[in-house]
């Protein structure tokens, strides 16, 4: 992806640690790039649910973000809307967790991590956070992710993580949610 590029050009010429960016830490997105991340919107629609939405990608006080707006229902076996994107590479070993800048609508979110080992598309890790109508830091230890079901190991490692989601999920409601940056700590 075009920020782990930025990234490994920045440290290969000497420039240190990119701008927003805390040393130590692997960026995933800070949306700043371009309008095509290769972030992708899905739905429970694609099995048999009704819950709708969009992403987008917004731009306020010059700072870009990704915006997921939607309304997420149960009926008809449903329950989800993410923005999900596929990891170019994994990140290094070391990575202890997810780090996201995020706000939204005063709801639970969650982020789901996809690994080689997570081939059923209903298998993933899920880990919850909350968010405010502020913009606030929410670290997410790997420990913290949750295994879909029983045969998945019970803590994802690094080197097999595939994709990073944020999800909203389980619920009836209206779903609003703004992410600044993500990225691997």
């Amino acid at each position: 992806m075009r920020i782990l590029t930025v990234l490994a050009v920045s440290v290969a010429l000497g420039l240190g640690t990119a701008p927003g960016q805390l040393a130590g830490e692997t960026p995933i997105e800070d949306f700043s790039m371009s309008s095509d991340t290769g972030w992708r919107f899905f739905s429970d629609g694609v099995m048999g649910g009704v819950s709708t939405g969009q992403f987008a990608i917004l731009r306020e006080n010059g700072q870009a973000f990704a915006r997921m707006t939607g309304r997420v229902s149960t009926a008809n076996n449903g329950g989800f809307i993410q923005m999900r994107l596929d990891l170019p590479t994994p990140p290094p070993d070391g990575t202890a967790g997810v780090r996201l800048v995020v706000r939204g609508n005063d709801q639970r979110y969650f982020v789901h991590l996809r690994t080689s080992g997570t081939v059923l598309p209903w298998q993933y890790y899920q880990a919850p956070f909350e968010v405010t109508g502020d913009w606030r830091e929410v670290r997410i230890p790997l420990e913290r992710f949750a295994a879909s079901g029983a045969l998945l190991r019970r803590v994802p490692r690094p080197g097999s993580l595939r994709s990073v989601a944020v999800v909203a999920f389980g619920r009836d409601h209206e779903a609003e949610i703004d992410v600044r940056e993500i990225a691997f700590y």
